[in-house]
C-alpha cells in the first residue's frame, strides 16, 4: 500500500491485495477520521465501496470492543450466479508487540471474522465462516500483520489459502 494523495478527509491509496477481496487491486481512497474504505476508484471516478472489510477500524480501540457489518452481492459459482450474504464480526483482543520484518511494534489485535450464506429456495443457506487477525499499529498508523486461518475463504469463487502479509517497511512523511 501507498498514499498518492490526501485533503482534509481523505487518504487516497494505492493497493495490490490485502485487505480487499482476492486479486483486487487499484487505489482506495480512506476517510482520515476512521481508516475505513469509503471508495474505491475506478477511471477517475469515486464508487461507493461496499465490500469486504468497509468498516475494518472503529475507534477508539478497547479490548472487547466488537461490531458488525453485512455485505450483499453476487457470487460466481459452478452453477451460475447466485445472491450471497457476507456477515463480518470484528473484535478487538488487546494490544501486543508484534516483530515483523520492518520491526517491533506494540499494536492492537483484532479478529475478523466472515459467515458466508447463498439464496436458496427457502430462505439463506450458511457456507460456513473464516477468520482472520489484524495488528493495528497506532505508530506506523495502519495494519503491520495479518495472519488467515489454515482454509480462508471469501465465497463460492474464491480458492481459500490465502497467504499471510506483514509490512516489510514503512515511511512516515510529514
Amino acid at each position: 500500500m501507498e498514499v498518492v494523495g490526501c485533503d482534509a478527509q481523505f487518504y487516497s491509496v494505492k493497493f495490490s491485495e490485502g485487505i480487499f477481496p482476492q486479486d483486487v487491486s487499484g487505489v482506495a481512497i480512506f476517510e482520515r477520521s476512521t481508516l475505513n474504505v469509503k471508495y474505491l476508484l475506478e477511471k477517475d471516478k469515486r464508487k461507493d465501496y461496499r465490500g469486504f472489510r468497509k468498516k475494518l477500524l472503529n475507534f477508539p480501540l478497547t479490548p472487547g470492543k466488537q461490531w458488525k457489518d453485512l455485505y450483499q452481492g453476487i457470487q460466481y459459482g459452478r452453477g451460475g450466479t447466485v445472491a450471497a450474504e457476507f456477515r463480518e464480526t470484528f473484535r478487538v483482543l488487546g494490544g501486543e508487540e508484534v516483530e515483523v520484518r520492518a520491526g517491533k511494534f506494540k499494536a492492537i489485535k483484532l479478529e475478523y471474522k466472515v459467515e458466508t450464506s447463498i439464496r436458496g429456495g427457502i430462505g439463506w443457506i450458511p457456507l460456513g465462516e473464516s477468520k482472520a487477525w489484524y495488528w493495528y499499529s497506532p505508530e506506523v498508523k495502519n495494519f503491520v500483520k495479518c495472519q488467515y486461518e489454515k482454509r480462508y475463504s471469501e465465497g463460492l469463487d474464491d480458492k481459500g489459502g490465502r497467504e499471510n502479509w506483514e509490512l516489510v517497511s514503512y515511511e512516515l512523511k510529514k
